[in-house]
């Protein structure tokens, strides 16, 4: 598997080779730092752990730090790749030629919390009629059963806490890179605040 942590720093227009004007949300990769390399010899499985920004030394506990070279500085996100189809060693810093060459990505991150919510924002409830003395607009209704079980069943939608969940988005074109800048540009949406870290990984539904 090919991956990277990126960083969203927000969208932008490009022509494409038809002339077209596209929308596209702009990922700066910065550099993936190898901390490990596993094998099938020594872990019975073939992985490469990477790593991006550095940590406050007074914010990393001694059993987190173990796990660090004493070349390389903690950092604050690490993530094991298996599979990883290009040849790396610890200390090696990947960039945007990790992803040379392919179309489609596969972007995770966190989404926008959006704090407590109703049924009808969180779930999109039609609610009640507006008019007419009618008392019931936006509540979420009957919950429970008029008869023997007289209870709610788990899984019920129903208001509270709404977004800040991991979310993968499939499938994104990538539109253009450019290498200077460290920068790939890609035709969808991202999930996560500006400036948020995101992981980008080819895609696995798709051809490359």
């Amino acid at each position: 598997m090919l991956g990277l942590y990126a960083r969203k720093v927000g969208m932008t227009q490009v022509f494409d080779d038809s002339g077209n004007l596209l929308p596209v949300s702009v990922l700066r990769i910065d550099p993936n730092v190898v901390i490990a390399t596993k094998t099938k010899e020594t872990d019975g499985y073939a992985a490469v752990v990477v790593g991006i920004d550095d940590a406050k030394k007074n914010r990393v506990t001694k059993a987190c730090a173990g796990q660090f070279p004493e070349t390389i500085p903690p950092k604050k996100k690490i993530r094991e790749l298996r599979d990883f189809e290009k040849e790396v060693a610890v200390g090696d810093s990947l960039g945007l030629e990790v992803l040379e060459g392919v179309r489609y990505v596969d972007v995770s991150g966190v989404s926008k919390g959006k704090g407590f919510q109703g049924v009808v924002k969180r779930y999109g409830f039609g609610g009640g009629r507006k008019t007419h003395g009618s008392k019931f607009h936006r509540e979420p209704g009957s919950t429970g059963q008029n008869t023997y079980p007289a209870k709610t069943f788990k899984n019920r939608k129903l208001p509270g806490r709404m977004g800040r969940e991991g979310v993968t988005v499939l499938s994104l074109r990538v539109v253009k890179t450019d290498t200077e800048k460290h920068l790939i540009m890609v035709r969808g949406a991202i999930p996560g605040i500006n400036k948020g870290l995101v992981f980008v990984r080819a895609a696995v539904k798709k051809g490359r």
